[in-house]
């Protein structure tokens, strides 16, 4: 640790106060190189691709698991694929409060240590209950990195760089979920399904062996933390502390911070409930999709089970797309409204985006779901795949800039409201989708839930557009209040 602070002690403090060594102090993450930045960021963005993956990588094996444990129905297969969004979604309400607790590198690294370990565990399964049972505690380890990715990215980069940095990042995790059944795909045909989690065991352990040698810690506090520690028994001197702001919260705290709030937010606050239930309801179509897709190519289309998963690329590019696309817009017609309004910002400069692109979650739901009960041409499927998925990313991203704008106070707690909803939605979704498809074929069945993103879609982004500051200014959660 540094030690050319000079630590002071303000009138009436029992303490000497430890901070940083002035604004150009190398401890700072803040001021760390570039390229120590952006190896750390590499790292994590590694840990939060995995992770997404394993929630996806098990669609192809679903019928091989069927087979192999002589389940009855498909209910009980489709839960051991949406049990593990459902611990994913859990996981950070308590593991984001922790990493304020004992640092960001350490719940990152036991997370992904468990990780492994349950991995390996699911691949040894001996009965669908052992399975869905070691699918639950890995989902909660892995979303170690989804709980600290957004916090670690701020600890490194001021605001000014973040929205960059963040549009660059976030390609990994979003990438996850596409490319894990192209994995799972090759891996159940040529070997079985069992392989899928191994290789998921091996990459995050070399992923995680890599982070014990090039993370290191950035939460402000937390080293700080450290820093006190270090003086203290260096000199001797039981005065060092960091000061109020900077002690961890209590574990009653993290609960509440972590569970009660967000709760309390989505029950209290009209927008964080609307936007909560669009955000459910997009997430929920995107594992309906990812849960039923590969089904498409091997029944309908008669591919093998490697070649139909070739097909998830089409949700990666239009996740991509989509995420460049709304890196680059947002901001612009952001600062449009904004000269309009005389120079002054508001969240609700984030509608007009969301308004635009809102329309191509249904178009893409029925473009997708009327080509495959026709049986086109294989590439219009995949063209409605990636219609979806460029209308959902926008979408996702909007409503999170507006909330993280909107209520920068408690805006992780807002963020963690949609998180309970997407994780609940993204576990029920897939459960009921293949009696649907069974019943209402692909056509009707798609059509079933572009009428529902419609209702919920459409509608949304104008109203918080015309109606978001009023119902913000009667807000305690909000910004001025």
């Amino acid at each position: 640790m540094s030690e050319r602070m000079q630590p002071f002690a303000l009138e009436g403090d029992p303490y000497l106060k430890v901070t940083f060594d002035g604004p150009d102090d190398d401890m700072n993450p803040h001021n760390w190189t570039s390229k120590r930045k952006w190896t750390a960021a590499a790292v994590v963005a590694m840990y939060s691709t995995i992770a997404p993956m394993s929630s996806s990588m098990l669609t192809p094996s679903l019928d091989s698991i069927t087979t192999e444990f002589q389940l009855d129905n498909s209910i009980a297969s489709q839960i051991v694929f949406s049990i593990y969004v459902l611990a994913w979604g859990m996981g950070p309400m308590i593991l984001g409060p922790l990493s304020e607790m004992y640092g960001r590198v350490i719940v990152l690294q036991i997370g992904n240590a468990v990780f492994v370990l349950f991995s390996i565990a699911c691949g040894l399964s001996q009965n669908v209950v052992q399975l869905i049972l070691f699918r639950f505690v890995s989902g909660l380890a892995g979303s170690a990195a989804l709980a600290i990715d957004d916090g670690l990215l701020a600890d490194m980069w001021s605001p000014d760089e973040l929205g960059s940095v963040v549009s660059l990042y976030s390609f990994g995790p979003l990438l996850g979920p596409a490319i894990g059944p192209i994995a799972g795909g090759f891996i159940t045909q040529y070997s079985t399904w069992r392989w899928s989690f191994f290789a998921l065991a091996i990459a995050s352990g070399v992923i995680g062996i890599a982070g014990i040698f090039t993370l290191k810690e950035t939460y402000g506090p937390r080293l700080l933390r450290l820093k006190a520690k270090h003086l203290r028994k260096q000199r001797q001197d039981d005065r060092f502390h960091v000061g109020t702001q900077g002690l961890p919260p209590s574990l009653p705290q993290a609960v509440f911070e972590g569970l009660v709030r967000p709760l309390k937010m989505a029950c209290t606050q009209p927008i964080i409930a609307a936007l909560s239930l669009l955000l459910a309801y997009i997430w929920g179509v995107l594992y309906l999709l990812l849960s039923t897709f590969s089904q498409l190519w091997t029944v309908q289309y008669h591919e093998s089970i490697s070649i139909g998963s070739i097909n998830y690329i089409s949700l990666a590019i239009g996740l991509y797309l989509g995420t460049h696309i709304g890196a680059v817009a947002s901001d612009k017609i952001y600062k449009y409204y904004k000269d309009r309004n005389g120079g002054v910002g508001s969240p609700e400069f984030r509608a007009p985006l969301m308004i635009i692109f809102a329309p191509l979650v249904p178009i893409g739901c029925l473009w997708y779901g009327w080509s495959a009960q026709e049986r086109a041409h294989w590439i219009l499927p995949n063209l409605g795949v990636a219609v979806f998925g460029i209308g959902g990313i926008i979408t996702y991203q909007g409503v999170q800039t507006y909330i993280l704008e909107a209520y920068p106070r408690y805006g992780a707690s807002a963020m963690a409201s949609t998180t309970i909803c997407r994780s609940i939605a993204g576990f029920v979704f897939p459960i009921f989708a293949p009696a649907m498809y069974q019943r209402l074929g692909y056509g009707w069945g798609n059509t079933l839930v572009a009428g529902i993103a419609i209702l919920l879609g459409l509608p949304a982004p104008v109203l918080l557009y015309k109606y978001g500051s009023k119902l913000r200014g009667k807000s305690a959660y909000s910004a001025g209040e």
